[in-house]
């Protein structure tokens, strides 16, 4: 069967859904992925055919049922890295790189010779914890979370980038703090990204995120949307080091919110910052 067959199969069944651009991205990222046929080749050999035509009309039907393309290929990238991925972790997004980038260079303009200890609680995939790893060389990197699924995919992906992590499998809402990190964990930089969307903000979300990715990593009841920014908060504040910096990816109608709660838990030097699309996304604590 000819990939240009292919091609316009995938708009009729597609482009009303995603848009035919979005829908062009999908089909040249599929036959890259599982022929290595390339956009340009396609478009010098425009009658090429191919013979096993059942890996990409399966993905197409799961693009029909809205299933992220992430998942159809069970891999991403995220911050020049490859990772593996499946339906029990969150798909990373661009202002999670956003955050990495942040602790990088926060650890760059500090200009810090010694080796660091760092924490990244809500780790799923781990993309935050092996970023971090892979980039910062001299750091005993931990990554933390209640799922043994997700865990079990993190130390994949470890493996997949050549680092070392410590992982530890706890719920950090539980009240037993010192048993959940020994006594002997201090950290010099703790980062999350926890689920902090709320359920009221559901009706907003594509289907391909509502329908697909674990609602365990996304959503907060909207009584308590900072419940996990108050556990965490609270955890760094007897677990960072002097000068130690706690660092969260949050809501963006939180910001305010979360400025008044890292200052009722004694953070100074608290700063906000945004994202590429100028949203409140991320914000920063020093321990002094």
């Amino acid at each position: 069967m000819k990939l240009k067959e292919i091609q316009n199969t995938f708009h009729k069944a597609l482009d009303s859904v995603y848009g035919k651009e979005e829908v062009d991205s999908f089909f040249f990222i599929l036959i890259d992925f599982y022929y290595k046929i390339s956009r340009l080749q396609l478009a010098m050999a425009p009658d090429f055919k191919i013979e096993n035509k059942a890996a990409i009309l399966n993905a197409l039907e799961a693009l029909k049922q809205e299933q992220p393309l992430q998942y159809i290929l069970g891999e991403t990238e995220f911050y020049g890295l490859p990772f593996k991925l499946n339906k029990n972790v969150l798909i990373p997004r661009p202002e999670t790189e956003e955050l990495v980038e942040w602790v990088i260079n926060s650890v760059a303009s500090r200009a810090v010779k010694r080796s660091l200890s760092v924490l990244d609680i809500g780790t799923g995939s781990g993309c935050i914890a092996v970023s971090l790893a892979k980039n910062l060389p001299n750091a005993k990197v931990c990554a933390l979370d209640v799922s043994k699924k997700a865990l079990k995919l993190a130390k994949q992906n470890a493996e997949l980038n050549k680092v070392e992590i410590e992982f530890i499998e706890t719920d950090i809402l539980t009240c037993r703090h010192a048993e959940l990190v020994s006594a002997s964990h201090k950290f010099d930089i703790i980062v999350s990204n926890p689920p902090y969307v709320m359920k009221k903000e559901k009706p907003q979300m594509k289907n391909n995120v509502l329908n697909n990715e674990p609602h365990l990593a996304l959503f907060v009841n909207d009584e308590n949307p900072l419940l996990f920014y108050e556990a965490i908060s609270y955890f760094a504040s007897h677990k960072l080091n002097l000068n130690g910096m706690l660092f969260f990816e949050i809501n963006e109608y939180l910001g305010n919110d979360m400025i008044r709660l890292l200052n009722k838990k004694q953070f100074k030097n608290i700063e906000l910052k945004q994202d590429i699309f100028k949203k409140d996304r991320m914000i920063k604590g020093e321990l002094s």
